[in-house]
């Protein structure tokens, strides 16, 4: 009786939500989860790529560092936008040029043109994030807030996923191009966003009105200064983490040899990937109900901690049993604590500033992310996987230890 009671109350926070909130919520995660689309689609033609176009793996690195370096500078330019001009716009900007971009990746007959588009989708991809959590954040209730970013954050997972899935498929019988160009479909969602997405009640009651001289560099100001810093340092530790793992995973898997990778074939690599999305999937959902149980800091502390020991397992494995067991807890701990950043960010500022301030903070982490794929493919290189990823889990536990300096929002209201 207990069980058949609670199981619908732990959904009646999504059920009962007004349906603008879901509208918010779906074109949130649309956004994202396209997003995780292409950065997965590039990591599972970069061997194709490195290939096709005779590079080293230190360039195909350096390309999606250029990616990720572009996302830092659509962040802010994208949070200013949607600060200035409506949540909805800045992700309708956004998904249209990650959309548009990646299509043309496609397209590319030279590394420079390669180099071109992969730097102006990044642009819109650091946009997505920014603007969607803006959004989602403004939509919901205290009490929901980090479950319902978290439910935003989990359609990274599909995206991410469903493209490992989608290379098993596609990647051997049409190639890489064909990938890329499956990656502009999502501009079509722009159409329903436009249409039946509203603006937060929040951002329209604003209007012109904030803080005086809001913008960029009131979040540097007291009492922001120090809060700004910590998050600063947070994102860039947890960003590198991120992506000097999961860029060159499928490259670790593929690649033989015993220093240099497990050498699986490229189905047994996709199940390795889909199984690990599985558990991120899980991890990005199941944070938000344990951040708004027990507070922002100690889920993100575990979180981290737990992500960095079970980096350093699986990087020093070449076991596919052993691979396939780790990889739902890799996923689950290594990215849950994604989600704790929309709904932090968004209690800490105010509206005024609210998506620039998410779009720096969080975004500049990806300038250290930018070095993760470069840095990796170089110590992969000469010194092998398991101490490229050991740099992955030295880096989560300093994420782990900025939390001394970053107040708690459980359950804050938005200013």
């Amino acid at each position: 009786m207990n069980v058949e009671r609670q199981a619908p109350v732990r959904l009646g926070w999504l059920r009962s939500a007004p349906a603008s909130s879901k509208r918010a919520l779906a074109a949130a995660a649309l956004g994202w989860m396209f997003d995780g689309f292409d950065i997965m689609v590039y990591s599972m033609v970069l061997t194709a790529v490195i290939a096709d176009f005779g590079i080293s793996k230190t360039i195909g690195g350096a390309l999606g560092s250029l990616t990720l370096a572009a996302s830092a500078i659509g962040g802010v330019l994208f949070g200013t936008i949607a600060d200035r001009r409506g949540r909805r716009t800045g992700i309708i900007a956004s998904v249209l040029m990650y959309s548009v971009f990646t299509a043309a990746c496609g397209l590319a007959t030279a590394v420079w043109q390669l180099a071109i588009f992969r730097f102006l989708l990044g642009l819109g991809m650091g946009g997505a994030w920014t603007c969607g959590a803006a959004l989602v954040s403004e939509s919901w209730p205290d009490a929901h807030r980090g479950k319902a970013i978290g439910l935003m954050q989990s359609a990274w997972a599909l995206g991410y996923g469903g493209a490992a899935l989608l290379a098993a498929i596609v990647l051997p019988r049409y190639g890489w191009r064909a990938m890329f160009l499956i990656g502009g479909i999502p501009a079509v969602t722009t159409l329903w966003i436009q249409r039946f997405v509203e603006e937060p009640d929040i951002w329209k009651a604003r209007g012109s009105r904030g803080p005086r001289g809001s913008g960029l560099g009131f979040i540097f100001r007291a009492p922001y200064r120090r809060i700004t810093t910590s998050i600063v340092v947070l994102s860039l530790c947890t960003l590198y983490a991120y992506w000097a793992f999961n860029f060159w995973v499928p490259s670790y898997l593929l690649l033989p040899g015993a220093q240099h990778g497990a050498g699986f074939s490229a189905n047994t690599v996709a199940t390795l990937l889909i199984v690990m999305n599985v558990g991120g999937w899980l991890g990005y959902v199941t944070y938000g109900y344990v951040a708004d149980r027990f507070g922002r800091r100690p889920s993100f502390v575990t979180y981290l901690l737990s992500a960095a020991a079970l980096v350093l397992l699986y990087g020093a494995t070449q076991s596919k049993i052993l691979l396939l067991a780790l990889g739902p807890f890799v996923g689950f701990f290594g990215t849950g604590y994604m989600s704790g950043f929309g709904a932090t960010i968004a209690e800490l500022y105010p509206t005024s500033v609210r998506a620039a301030a998410t779009g720096f903070t969080f975004n500049i982490g990806r300038v250290a992310s930018a070095a993760a794929p470069l840095l990796i493919g170089s110590l992969a290189q000469t010194r092998g996987f398991g101490v490229a990823f050991g740099t992955a889990a030295a880096a989560l536990v300093l994420g782990a230890a900025t939390w001394f300096f970053i107040p708690e929002t459980k359950g804050q209201a938005l200013t």
